[in-house]
């Protein structure tokens, strides 16, 4: 039987369209420079996050609206499963050149570049349950309603921890001042 086919039988779902992708990039990356905290660990987020969904069709409930809450979650299971593959990992004592984080200098004005990257270290250091409210709020766009369905919470739950989440990023950015 055919994704199609399946697909047709269930009116609240579609087979997920590889050419409409691109036009969540925008907000993927966003979420994704936010969980990892890094321009460049962001954009590999991306690109492993799109392999994953790619190899597969991929049946989504909801309409193609809906595609971006199924893609917020590939990428934070993604970002998720990097990390529990690098924990099991063993670790050298010596930092290698590619693991050094320069700060970005394609920017316009250095000084939003160096904020940006110092707001998004600061949400990539938060606890998963506050990074991932933040995130699905503040960086990718959602609504209360949606993060708390994306994230299987109740929606005061979101807003309490995006609440925290913000109080923890402006208290870690006057330590930095």
């Amino acid at each position: 039987m055919t994704f199609e086919l399946e697909a047709s039988r269930d009116a609240q779902s579609h087979v997920l369209d590889p050419e409409r992708l691109p036009d969540h990039l925008d907000r993927l990356y966003s979420a994704a420079w936010a969980l990892c905290g890094s321009r460049q660990d962001a954009e590999d987020l991306v690109q492993d996050t799109y392999d994953r969904v790619l190899r597969r069709p991929r049946i989504v409930r909801g309409n193609a609206d809906g595609d971006i809450y199924y893609l917020l979650r590939a990428l934070r299971n993604t970002f998720f499963s990097q990390r529990r593959a690098a924990a099991r990992r063993p670790r050298g004592a010596d930092v290698a050149l590619e693991d050094l984080t320069l700060p970005d200098t394609s920017a316009a004005d250095p000084a939003a570049a160096t904020e940006a990257r110092d707001v998004y270290a600061a949400i990539a250091a938060l606890p998963d349950e506050f990074r991932d409210a933040l995130v699905a709020i503040d960086v990718a766009g959602l609504s209360y309603r949606e993060a708390a369905r994306l994230l299987h919470v109740r929606e005061g739950t979101i807003t309490s921890r995006v609440y925290r989440a913000r109080g923890r990023v402006a208290d870690s950015m006057r330590g930095e001042l």
